[in-house]
């Protein structure tokens, strides 16, 4: 068996929930079995995410043994003489490595996790965003219903619509917006606004659920650790990304000044970063399965992570392919805490079976590869325009420590 040929496609879900876009693959062998993957978050325009797909697999992949892995993942490590961790390759290697374990999982007749050591856990405790719920409005077009990311009192009532569904942990990150300048000190008005918010959400919920802090890494050191000693008494499950990716000593300084756990890892690749992490203090992995090296570098991640007495906590903003396969590391790893997830029409529609999912907690597949398979119709029709927006973008204006105004326009 060999690998033969790729295809790929850029698809935009309507509501935006899941990012921009996501770049999809299909990977197909000279015996005709096909596997499907996904690329998160290759920092340019769809199209050119696509070309960089197909040229990776050009160079490195066609007529090559899929079961070879850990040689398909040295050559695109060493592309370009690099040798070194790299997102948007490793963006790209991540979507064709996802599909090549579809194909062995079809090719052995087994689910992928039991390639990977086996069922460890019987279902997998989920998390959801406090994403706004929506109406529809006289024209027919979707509205959304209260600020859910500044209004504390909205981002209560929809927790506990979360958890009415049977979620046991909601995540919210009323501080931002997120600038591009990397560090700063939020203003007194962020610092308040987000305790007020995590204060309402734990009288809403109670014990019944667990609260996730999200940063999305804007703050300086102190002004994370100002942040954190408000947060404390809400007792969150975790503190996510307090300071930029780049600064992992500053991260490790904030997790030695808190209670509360640290975690980090959606803008990390390969299991080098995440041991730096690791090094740093952080208790709790969050590798993005379409970025951090793909199902086999992930699984590495997770078994480093045990030696540290770390959990992972995989990170999902992006459709239903990537989000299928952090399950299978998922269900295999000992020191799985909790999976993000994302369940919108959309994300359902371009499966022809959606991911199985019940009360807050996913289900595992017992079919052959990821157990799913891809909607191509549905993902045609939604098609990204040529130069449209990155999966997801920051901020581009600096933002001081004072400048409410700037901060409530943007908000």
């Amino acid at each position: 068996m060999k690998l033969n040929d790729i295809q790929t496609w850029v698809t935009v879900p309507p509501t935006g929930i899941g990012g921009a876009f996501w770049v999809i693959v299909k990977v197909t062998t000279d015996n005709g079995i096909e596997g499907i993957g996904e690329c998160y978050g290759i920092p340019v325009s769809g199209d050119i995410a696509c070309a960089m797909v197909e040229d990776t697999f050009e160079r490195f992949f066609v007529g090559e043994d899929p079961h070879n892995v850990e040689t398909l993942f040295r050559r695109v490590y060493s592309a370009g003489f690099t040798q070194r961790p790299d997102v948007s390759m490793m963006g790209v290697f991540s979507g064709i490595e996802i599909a090549i374990w579809d194909i062995l999982g079809k090719a052995a007749e087994q689910p992928v996790y039991n390639l990977l050591g086996g069922q460890f856990h019987d279902r997998l405790r989920t998390y959801t965003y406090l994403y706004p719920k929506s109406s529809q409005t006289d024209d027919g077009k979707e509205a959304n219903i209260g600020d859910v990311y500044h209004d504390g009192d909205a981002a209560a009532e929809r927790a506990l619509e979360y958890i009415e569904a049977g979620f046991t942990a909601v995540k919210q990150d009323p501080a931002g917006p997120y600038s591009f300048q990397g560090g700063r000190e939020l203003s007194l008005h962020e610092l308040s606004r987000s305790e007020y918010s995590v204060k309402k959400i734990r009288e809403a919920v109670g014990d019944r659920a667990d609260i996730l802090f999200g940063t999305h890494g804007q703050m300086t050191t102190s002004s994370a650790i100002r942040l954190a000693k408000r947060l404390e008494p809400y007792d969150p499950l975790w503190y996510e990304e307090p300071c930029p990716p780049d600064q992992m000593a500053a991260i490790g300084k904030v997790a030695s000044a808190t209670s509360i756990p640290v975690a980090t890892g959606e803008r990390l690749t390969t299991k080098m970063e995440f041991h730096q992490a690791l090094q740093s203090g952080v208790s709790i992995l969050q590798p993005d399965i379409g970025r951090s090296g793909g199902i086999w570098e992930t699984k590495k991640i997770a078994v480093i992570a045990e030696l540290y007495n770390a959990q992972i906590a995989p990170h999902i903003y992006c459709g239903p392919i990537a989000h299928a396969a952090a399950t299978h590391v998922a269900f295999s790893s000992p020191n799985f805490l909790v999976l993000e997830t994302i369940q919108t029409t959309f994300h359902d529609a371009i499966l022809h079976k959606p991911l199985e999912w019940e009360a807050g907690y996913m289900l595992p597949s017992k079919s052959p590869g990821l157990g799913i398979e891809l909607n191509e119709k549905m993902l045609e029709a939604h098609p990204y325009s040529t130069g449209g927006r990155l999966h997801l973008e920051m901020c581009q204006v600096p933002l001081g420590s004072n400048n409410q105004k700037i901060i409530d326009e943007l908000a």
